[in-house]
């Protein structure tokens, strides 16, 4: 609606996981690198965590995108399912069809899929997303699926996706063995102030073509800063409704004001303070 106003091709704060907008933050090189290096080294169990809306979905995708032909991935989105469902859906992803749904039926199906990726010198990745709603009984389940190995490789690698429950959970002394499992818990941290002003401005570069920048002035990035806690998720939404008024108002750059009257639109803000709920209820 305001993009041919502001000379944007496209919106640039919308929430969907598009890859173009990654804007690489020293934390996020460093999850793409973890991610990376764990893949390809065949570490078994990997483990990215972090709060609502911090992008860690984003950063799956664009894993997706930037691995090798020869690394075959299968995502989970549902994570409230048991394992034998969970690992039913993984098959499919697979394109795999086991001759049953009982519990050996599958892990013979995946056993066989597993051997000939080794024998073609492939790779198989299993991705679980909003992995702290697994339950214990499920996560140590997984934990006996990464015993499928060589003498010097993982057959299966497994990258648990989850809101930081997931560290508390894993750390858990009951899941002792699996947390042993896992080569360090990469959290995905929020961004900070000058990091926020930079996002910003990349995102409206990239919908932009690099035509459109400075959009928001000092006293809305200020706003945007202290209003969005780093989260970017909720500055997309925020950015996004400013734009919107700024548009309905006839303002060619969005100051404090707008920002302001965006955080109250969309309830963020309680008594002058941030107010989060709206953005967990959307998660």
């Amino acid at each position: 609606m305001y993009e041919s106003f502001y000379r944007l091709r496209e919106a640039p704060f919308a929430i969907t996981p598009d890859p173009r907008f990654l804007f690489h933050t020293r934390n996020h090189r460093d999850a793409l690198a973890y991610l990376h290096y764990g893949i390809d080294q065949k570490k078994g169990i990997l483990a990215l965590t972090g709060e609502v809306g911090v992008g860690k979905t984003l950063v799956i995708r664009t894993l997706l995108g930037q691995l090798p032909r020869t690394v075959r991935t299968s995502i989970v989105m549902n994570a409230r399912l048991s394992f034998r469902q969970l690992l039913y859906m993984a098959l499919l992803d697979w394109d795999l069809q086991p001759p049953g749904r009982s519990r050996v039926d599958l892990l013979l199906t995946l056993q066989e899929f597993l051997i000939r990726m080794r024998q073609s010198n492939e790779n198989a990745v299993l991705i679980i997303d909003e992995a702290q709603n697994l339950s214990e009984k499920s996560l140590e389940e997984f934990r006996l699926l990464s015993n499928l190995e060589t003498a010097d490789a993982k057959l299966l690698q497994i990258v648990l996706v989850g809101q930081t429950e997931l560290k508390d959970k894993l750390n858990r002394h009951g899941l002792r063995q699996l947390r042993q499992r896992i080569p360090g818990i990469f959290d995905l941290s929020r961004l900070p102030d000058p990091a926020v002003q930079e996002y910003v401005d990349f995102r409206l570069q990239v919908a932009s073509g690099g035509g459109v920048s400075g959009l928001f002035d000092d006293s809305a990035l200020d706003e945007v800063c202290r209003t969005s806690n780093g989260i970017p998720r909720l500055i997309n939404q925020l950015c996004d409704r400013a734009l919107l008024i700024g548009f309905a108002k006839g303002q060619e750059r969005i100051d404090g004001e707008i920002v302001h009257e965006a955080a109250q639109e969309l309830g963020y803000l309680e008594d002058g303070t941030p107010h989060y709920s709206s953005v967990y209820r959307e998660a």
